[in-house]
């Protein structure tokens, strides 16, 4: 069976897509001298005299920032946090500081660098204004081990959400391929051509007479998942200012948690799992 040579990268050396089109990019992947291109598909007889170097992470020009972490757990090759709402998970334009990059930069000073220098020890992000848990890599071999079991949607992630209105059934699940949204670019949308595998479970928890408390667990991680899915079947999250048309008359800030958060420790290979305290608004 052949496959696309920028996912196999991304699966044999357990960095991200991003990182290995750009080793492709720059020349750096070489194969029997043929011309490479990120979507050239070959076999694994072909990939066998493949020649992938990657270089050794850059020493990051961020700095560190003295902000408090609610570590959940700590050794030397992982650390789960629970993030804030209003925390950016890594810098980009808009959001150089305040971000938990530079919060982990400051607690651990040692993070892998296999995903670039903006996103040392990052190996998988939630949104902005969602919180929960995340777990981060200090070295290149954990980051590679956590990034093997996403790629294989192995890792345990469950999301509490409370949404508009009442579903019409106790369970379900949500599958439809997620791309940029053509007329508003901060929206991610179901599309019916093109975009990104997304599949989303949930179980309803609680009702109520104009809201529903569910339990969503990803098999996918695609941006804006839960919100965009949930929005698609008409029960967006309250309180989301941007997929939820009447969000401030709901909530404050939007009802999602990742609450539980579980995964094969990459020195240990033993499964651990860990929970998040939850927030007022799924105790009601």
């Amino acid at each position: 069976m052949d496959q696309r040579l920028d996912k196999w990268i991304m699966e044999k050396y357990g960095i991200s897509r991003t990182l290995a089109a750009s080793l492709i990019d720059r020349g750096l992947v070489i194969c029997a001298g043929r011309k490479l291109k990120n979507s050239l598909r070959m076999t694994e007889t072909e990939f066998a005299q493949c020649q992938v170097t990657i270089p050794p992470a850059k020493k990051s020009s961020l700095q560190p920032e003295n902000i408090p972490l609610n570590i959940i757990y700590e050794d030397a090759d992982v650390i789960v946090i629970h993030k804030p709402i209003g925390m950016v998970v890594h810098p980009a334009c808009g959001n150089l500081t305040g971000t938990l990059v530079g919060a982990l930069l400051y607690h651990c000073r040692n993070l892998s660098g296999i995903n670039g220098e903006l996103r040392p020890g990052i190996v998988h992000r939630i949104d902005k204004d969602t919180e929960g848990l995340l777990v981060a890599a200090k070295n290149d071999t954990a980051h590679k081990f956590l990034s093997k079991q996403f790629e294989k949607h192995t890792i345990t992630r469950k999301y509490l959400a409370l949404v508009s209105g009442n579903l019409r059934n106790d369970s379900g699940t949500i599958s439809g391929n997620l791309s940029r949204s053509r007329q508003d670019r901060k929206k991610i949308a179901v599309v019916s051509n093109g975009g990104k595998t997304a599949v989303t479970h949930y179980t309803v928890l609680k009702r109520f007479n104009s809201m529903t408390l569910i339990e969503a667990q990803l098999e996918t991680g695609r941006t804006h998942q839960i919100r965009a899915h949930l929005a698609y079947i008409g029960h967006p999250l309250l309180g989301d200012p941007v997929y939820n048309a009447d969000y401030k008359t709901k909530n404050s800030h939007q009802c999602l948690i990742a609450y539980q958060l579980g995964f094969v420790h990459p020195r240990t290979k033993k499964y651990m799992e860990f929970s998040a305290e939850l927030p007022e608004w799924t105790k009601k």
